[in-house]
């Protein structure tokens, strides 16, 4: 058996590539860039065959910089963005973009169907609401808007079971991704075929679902040309990103969470018993017998990432001359602002909303503007923001009987000492932050590792790799500040959502 793991991680922006060995550290790492495709208010779709061919030079350009064999990977994990609706034909082919998880193109179709099925019977196998963010209702928009799609579907795949099948050529569907389908029972992990009738999925569309660790195929001679692997290479059906990276953290006991700082925000609760919540997403976990409820929203690092791009201009040029990155100085002048940024409040709802409010009218606000307020103020509102709409999440996890004992993070905003200290204080619960930068990439080599036999379990593997660089305490002595605008920011969305929603329809 080779030494070291590959791991694929299927991001909104980029592919990330990552090789590991066996403790868990990064021998080489390369990345790969595509485009979110907006052609509509409330679209957003990327191409997979673009993930493919990003995936396919990323993996070229970490072996060619580790100097690693091809012989030497002894097998491959994958994990996906959520909510896919991949169509393929008997060839293989795509037959067209699929929408990604922020788009909701489907909202009305939601709304009909949840009238017709029943949004408690659908809720009761599936666990989760019926929203267009989902694959589901993108599916039924094929069938009505694109007829000649769905009529050539030969089945649905999600993003990592598409890299996968381009991979081995073997179809699958594995437990994590299953959520995305209101045709799924949550409770035992089955396709319920009832549920497809009264949904009107066609349910030869349907892959055979895996365990998230289970070897799907080996790497077939024409992906090794293309990728510079070897053929042969055992490949595991991988996970949801949101399960690997809970994976990847360490998460693997009730009451274990993750707080994702990716992209989107959000936070993943292990659970050895099924909970639902209409307010929140329930998934199967990456690690046998466990569920995680998860709070998943729009704004999470990606605020940051949008505000640098906009209004960093002077940063980028400073930065150069001093030698830090933007970012960093971000930081440095959000520090300056107080706990609760004067009254300065902001919503994070860039992309409309998913959990806990399901509102994809929702818009991004900025409140509490005066003179006084400075490039700080706005930075650091936004990193509270973001704060609060994980607190508002796990509040909503709470009430359905899903504790968090403790947060671990991932993702580029745990780097943010800051930003992740004030998520300690907002949500009143210590953090953890594991020494991996690539924690999502990690859950899926910990797959491919416990698939191929390099670890007896997902005890042994979480820890031989898993290591712990810091801790965040909460700070009682900024708690009145952080309810306040907590409370602001409760009250601003429900203030101003018919607003949006007005606004939104026209």
């Amino acid at each position: 058996m080779g030494q070291y793991l590959l791991g694929i991680d299927i991001g909104t922006s980029a592919c990330k590539i990552a090789v590991f060995d066996e403790e868990g550290q990064v021998k080489a790492s390369a990345s790969g860039a595509y485009q979110v495709y907006y052609p509509h208010a409330g679209w957003a779709e990327q191409n997979p065959d673009e993930w493919w061919q990003a995936v396919s030079l990323a993996i070229k350009a970490a072996l060619e910089k580790g100097k690693i064999r091809p012989s030497e990977i002894a097998g491959i994990g994958i994990d996906g963005q959520s909510w896919s609706a991949i169509p393929i034909d008997r060839e293989g082919n795509v037959l067209t973009n699929t929408p990604i998880w922020m788009d909701t193109r489907a909202a009305d179709i939601c709304e009909r169907v949840g009238r017709q099925v029943g949004e408690e019977r659908i809720f009761e196998v599936c666990g989760n609401p019926f929203k267009p963010s989902y694959t589901t209702p993108k599916i039924l928009w094929y069938k009505e808007n694109l007829p000649e799609v769905y009529k050539h579907t030969y089945k649905v795949l999600q993003s990592n079971s598409y890299i996968g099948f381009r991979l081995t050529g073997k179809v699958s569907q594995e437990l994590t991704q299953g959520y995305g389908l209101h045709c799924f029972r949550m409770r035992t992990g089955e396709w319920d075929m009832d549920m497809c009738k009264e949904l009107g999925v066609d349910p030869s569309f349907l892959p055979d679902i895996y365990a998230s660790h289970d070897i799907i195929g080996t790497v077939t001679e024409k992906a090794a040309a293309e990728c510079g692997l070897t053929a042969g290479i055992p490949v595991v059906a991988g996970a949801l990103d949101a399960a690997c990276g809970t994976l990847g953290a360490g998460v693997i006991h009730p009451g274990e969470t993750q707080e994702q700082g990716g992209q989107a925000g959000g936070m993943s609760i292990c659970m050895d018993a099924y909970k639902a919540d209409e307010r929140l997403i329930l998934s199967y976990h990456a690690a046998p017998n466990q569920w995680i409820l998860q709070g998943g929203t729009v704004g999470g690092g990606g605020v940051m990432r949008w505000m640098e791009q906009e209004f960093a201009d002077y940063e980028r040029l400073i930065g150069k001359e001093i030698g830090k990155s933007s970012l960093q100085i971000f930081n440095e002048i959000a520090e300056k602002v107080p706990a609760g940024s004067d009254g300065m409040v902001f919503l994070p709802y860039m992309s409309g909303e998913r959990s806990p409010i399901w509102d994809p009218h929702a818009k991004g606000v900025f409140y509490g503007l005066d003179f006084s307020k400075t490039k700080g103020h706005f930075v650091r509102a936004a990193m509270e923001g973001v704060a609060f709409s994980l607190r508002h999440n796990l509040e909503a996890a709470e009430e359905a009987g899903a504790v968090a004992s403790e947060l671990r993070a991932m993702g580029g905003s745990a780097n943010s000492l800051l930003w992740t200290q004030i998520k300690a204080d907002v949500t009143g619960k210590e953090i953890i932050v594991p020494s991996s930068d690539t924690a999502t990439t990690l859950g899926a080599v910990i797959l491919a590792g416990v698939g191929v036999g390099m670890y007896k379990d997902f005890e042994e593997a979480v820890k031989k790799t898993v290591v712990i660089k810091r801790r965040h305490t909460p700070n009682p002595e900024v708690r009145e500040a952080y309810d306040k605008n907590y409370k602001l920011y409760l009250e601003l969305y429900e203030d101003l959502k018919e607003t949006m929603k007005r606004k939104g329809e026209e």
